[in-house]
């Protein structure tokens, strides 16, 4: 005797975003003890990536979602930048140390270990604020009111859709605000419709670009921070062409973030000694600019992939055809 076997749940938008918080909250808690103790760098970065995701959750899903009052971007957005001050410390402190104080004279070197002294200090009162966040109210209501919340989930009405039904209307905002962005179009020209990118720059003007228009890349790295996060949520979801995007926007997110860390450690180095980079630290000056102008070698071949409209027609038509799949 054959037993007939139950059809496939369809999956729901609400199920997928209860799986979705379920296991962002479980990586994050498990983080938290070894935070506090503060030996291992990793469990920070860890539990800074839990909360992120968690955030990213909590808003990729808010049309289905009915959640407590302080599970909220705000909530979340607020320790996960706690969380972030601290972890930018730990890998400045690794930049430094690890990359580029071998590669300075010994001047230099006597030098960064005072900027060094200046971080550890930094540091400990960055430690204190993480230490006292995951103590206070608004830490452990939004753990305890979200666990009540997925032992009972309640949702909006929308929750009960299809997950392939509604998948290209949540993605395809956050996709527009990614090809949208004025960042793309940093050192391009406009020739009457057609937009092309300017190469073979030399390095002075590579740096001139960065300082006038280097937070606009950064904001554009926030976006492909963003857009990966809420793709990431559903790549069960789709086929491997998805999967590959993914992994782009990984690496568009990554080079434009090394561009920008480079800017902001002189920037630190500056505020900390109180004296210009290329004064006190001109081998080191010079190491970052290289670093820059190599990264920005990696970034216009991206840039123009995703600047040519079959790239984005190719992307939007892969997001909309969610076919029978999950």
């Amino acid at each position: 005797m054959t037993l007939a076997s139950k059809p496939k749940q369809k999956k729901t938008l609400g199920n997928c975003a209860h799986s979705a918080l379920q296991k962002h909250l479980k990586k994050t808690v498990k983080w938290e003890a070894a935070v506090k103790k503060d030996k291992d760098p990793e469990a920070l970065h860890q539990m800074r990536v839990g909360m992120r995701r968690l955030r990213t959750t909590v808003t990729s899903f808010a049309p289905a979602l009915d959640l407590p009052k302080a599970v909220s971007n705000k909530n979340i957005g607020k320790i996960a930048r706690c969380l972030g001050n601290l972890r930018d410390l730990d890998v400045l402190k690794e930049t430094l140390e690890n990359i580029y104080r071998p590669r300075l004279s010994r001047k230099e070197q006597e030098q960064l270990q005072v900027a060094l002294d200046v971080l550890k200090e930094q540091r400990e009162d960055a430690l204190s604020d993480v230490k006292a966040t995951l103590k206070n109210e608004r830490y452990k209501s939004l753990k305890g009111k979200l666990q009540e919340w997925l032992e009972e989930p309640t949702y909006q009405p929308l929750g009960n859709m299809a997950i392939e039904q509604v998948l290209p209307d949540l993605l395809l905002p956050e996709i527009s605000e990614f090809f949208l962005h004025p960042g793309w179009l940093i050192g391009t020209q406009l020739q009457e419709t057609e937009i092309v990118i300017s190469k073979n720059w030399k390095a002075a003007k590579v740096e001139q670009q960065l300082s006038e228009k280097g937070e606009t890349l950064h904001s554009l790295r926030k976006q492909a921070k963003r857009l990966r996060y809420q793709m990431e949520l559903f790549s069960d979801i789709y086929d491997e062409p998805y999967t590959a995007y993914i992994e782009e926007i990984k690496n568009i997110q990554e080079i434009l973030g090394g561009m920008q860390d480079s800017v902001v450690l002189a920037g630190w180095l500056t505020h900390a000694l109180k004296s210009d980079v290329q004064t006190q630290f001109p081998t080191l000056a010079t190491l970052l600019a290289e670093n820059r102008y190599q990264l920005w070698q990696q970034w216009q071949p991206l840039q123009e992939r995703y600047l040519k409209v079959e790239t984005r027609h190719e992307f939007h038509s892969m997001v909309l055809d969610t076919g029978n799949r999950g």
